[in-house]
């Protein structure tokens, strides 16, 4: 009974000992991403989008550039679709030929985007051990086609901003904006990656 005892004590112990690290590593990835993402340009915006990923983030400067990257391209498919919508008539309002040209050629940009953030993300796997022959090639290749993202959603903003008008254009801005920060973002945690990671 005693030993019975004994035993039960030592698995409680190893338990509270085990919580007790993947609480202080959560801690720890957190404040990593926390103190990165205070290097971009949309810190608060960086924490609340890559939080979650914690876990699989831990203390990576990799990690943190694909989970941004991830993140700017699944909210870049979705300002996509909702612009997408909006060009096919989806809206509560007509909208004039103009306004219609300013949608379609947002729509063109938003596709790109998605794109290049998607050939981002797949090209940082492919970096390889830092300081390897390819590093910097691939490297090179996330921020262009990172930038070009960027760039993208830049000149949707323009010509919504040229051709667009009232409820269209805002509704379709307040979701481009939230993706060219997030891509703002990304593109920092890009940059961060050198031969030392």
């Amino acid at each position: 009974m005693a030993e019975a005892t004994a035993w039960k004590l030592f698995l409680l112990l190893l338990l509270c000992i085990s919580l007790g690290e993947l609480t202080s590593a959560a801690a720890t990835s957190t404040d990593f991403i926390r103190s990165t993402c205070g290097s971009t340009t949309y810190p608060a915006l960086c924490v609340k989008c890559l939080s979650a990923y914690a876990p699989s983030i831990r203390r990576s400067p990799r990690e943190l550039a694909r989970a941004a990257l991830t993140v700017s391209a699944d909210r870049a498919r979705s300002a996509s679709a909702y612009v997408a919508r909006l060009s096919a008539g989806g809206g509560s309002k007509t909208i004039n030929a103009r306004e219609a040209g300013a949608v379609r050629d947002c729509l063109d940009n938003m596709a790109d985007s998605v794109d290049q953030l998607r050939q981002s993300s797949q090209e940082l796997g492919r970096l390889g051990r830092a300081g390897s022959a390819g590093f910097r090639w691939h490297l090179s290749n996330v921020q262009t086609w990172c930038s070009a993202a960027l760039t993208d959603e830049d000149t949707c903003l323009d010509s919504l901003s040229q051709y667009g008008s009232g409820g269209t254009r805002e509704t379709i801005r307040k979701k481009v904006v939230e993706v060219a920060q997030l891509t703002s973002n990304a593109l920092v945690l890009v940059n961060r990656i050198g031969p030392n990671y």
